[in-house]
């Protein structure tokens, strides 16, 4: 796998280091709530999993699966709910778990999704941004890293199911997916 990578963008530590500060700011952020940590799959589980490590206080955590991409680079445009909540989010503090947000167009939607069922609040955390490629106007209040308008794989993102595992972030190489 590694050799479909042009190069490594975020080294282990690096992601560690600020994962283990986005943790910190979320459980100064909540204090004395108990957040519900909605993970965006497939792409956030990683991310997700050392987040919620890293946060300090009471907190709960379910799943969506929402597309915009399918297996396509770009977005499609198209948001598609495959799987829903599996609890009741009225009155709740949701944080909205993401691997990326790129285009937007996927969280955006998700975003007003969720508000019509009543939480009292819904932040957005992403490991990584891409403004460049932004479509709709969304903004993350928990940002990793801001990163160039590059193909990315590893530690949770993939291109047609793989490299998730890489325990990394690199820069796909545009041949492996032109």
């Amino acid at each position: 796998m590694n050799e479909d990578l042009a190069s490594i963008l975020l080294t282990e530590e690096q992601l560690r280091q600020r994962v283990r500060e986005l943790g910190e700011a979320i459980s100064r952020d909540y204090a004395g709530k108990e957040p519900l940590f909605v993970g965006v799959l497939k792409g956030s589980f990683i991310f997700m999993a050392d987040l919620m490590r890293q946060v300090s206080i009471p907190c709960s955590v379910d799943f969506m699966a929402v597309s915009s991409y399918g297996n396509a680079t770009k977005t499609t445009g198209a948001v598609k709910i495959n799987k829903d909540l599996s609890q009741d989010i009225e009155g709740r503090d949701v944080v909205v778990v993401e691997d990326i947000l790129d285009s937007g167009v996927t969280l955006s939607y998700l975003t007003k999704f969720l508000l019509n069922r009543g939480p009292a609040s819904v932040a957005i955390a992403t490991l990584l941004d891409k403004p460049a490629r932004r479509q709709a106007d969304v903004r993350a209040k928990y940002a990793g890293f801001e990163i160039p308008d590059a193909f990315v794989v590893g530690y949770g993102l993939d291109y047609a199911e793989k490299y998730r595992n890489l325990p990394y972030i690199g820069i796909l190489k545009p041949s492996i997916y032109e």
